[in-house]
């Protein structure tokens, strides 16, 4: 870890506490005032990290002078680092670090990767153990899966492809076997499976396409394919393709809609809206 990062344990305990705060109170800026803190969208002049980067720090700022009690945690964690994906890194190695997994081995790892392919938390793990599997380093992919496994209750194989703009919602029990595909814009439940039904060898796992919603405790098995745009229901158990913008329901899970319904456009997304109810006025059989 570069020289003069704060470790772990300076963020916690007392005498480690009393200390960052007195050096926060000494050294640090004061916290920015509320007017000064960037507006969205963000300046033109100003690239999207930058502007995100900015706004975090004016507001660990404002937060340190608020709760003195957050102001260490915040200083080690956000005020300390000079870019999003250090101070991404240092948080998440953190987060991960075990006893055979040290903080500043992982730090080096995730930093080396985010630099160039951002994510966040069990995603952005995940992007670091894909990047390890395809160099070909799998006992190190692996055991960072597992570790992630543990502290997220996220298991996504290092294999399995995943793209940009992926929202775990909840963030937990969610599996994403080998072999799965998972395209861009695709917002995921909590306690989702993209597994593989026991029967088959090889690619045998789910292909998700871009701006899909896959409703809570929902289970997709084997080699099928969900279309762009398309909808898992809650609970749902999908072992058949489902076309793009069409809904599945059920366990078994059955085809309904396909259709745009009122007040949706082309450019709507289930994915990005988050719309887990409109399928029920196409479902003339619903019952609550």
């Amino acid at each position: 870890m570069p020289a003069g990062q704060p470790h772990a344990h300076e963020a916690a305990g007392g005498g480690a506490a009393n200390h960052s705060n007195h050096h926060l109170a000494a050294h640090s800026p004061p916290p920015l005032p509320a007017e000064v803190v960037p507006a969205y969208p963000p300046p033109e002049s100003e690239d999207d990290e930058t502007w995100v980067w900015t706004q975090i720090k004016a507001e660990a700022h404002r937060d340190a002078d608020a709760e003195p009690a957050l102001a260490s945690f915040l200083y080690a964690t956000v005020l300390s680092h000079p870019s999003l994906p250090r101070s991404l890194s240092f948080h998440l190695a953190n987060k991960l670090c075990s006893s055979t997994l040290l903080s500043t081995l992982l730090y080096d790892l995730f930093l080396a990767t985010l630099t160039a392919r951002p994510g966040f938390l069990a995603i952005q793990a995940h992007r670091v153990a894909h990047v390890l599997w395809a160099q070909q380093r799998r006992p190190l992919a692996l055991a960072l899966q597992s570790r992630v496994a543990d502290v997220f209750a996220v298991d996504i194989h290092p294999a399995a492809v995943v793209g940009k703009g992926i929202l775990l919602d909840h963030a937990t029990g969610v599996v994403i076997g080998e072999t799965a595909v998972v395209g861009d814009n695709v917002s995921i439940l909590h306690h989702v499976t993209l597994g593989g039904t026991g029967k088959a060898v090889g690619d045998r796992h789910p292909k998700i396409g871009d701006g899909v919603l896959i409703g809570a405790g929902a289970t997709i098995l084997g080699n099928v394919k969900i279309g762009a745009g398309a909808k898992i229901g809650a609970g749902s158990v999908v072992l058949i393709d489902v076309p793009a913008r069409s809904t599945a329901v059920g366990n078994p899970a059955r085809l309904i809609g396909g259709k745009k319904t009122e007040g949706e456009n082309d450019e709507d997304m289930p994915g990005e809206s988050l719309d887990h109810t409109s399928f029920i006025r196409q479902w003339s059989d619903y019952t609550i």
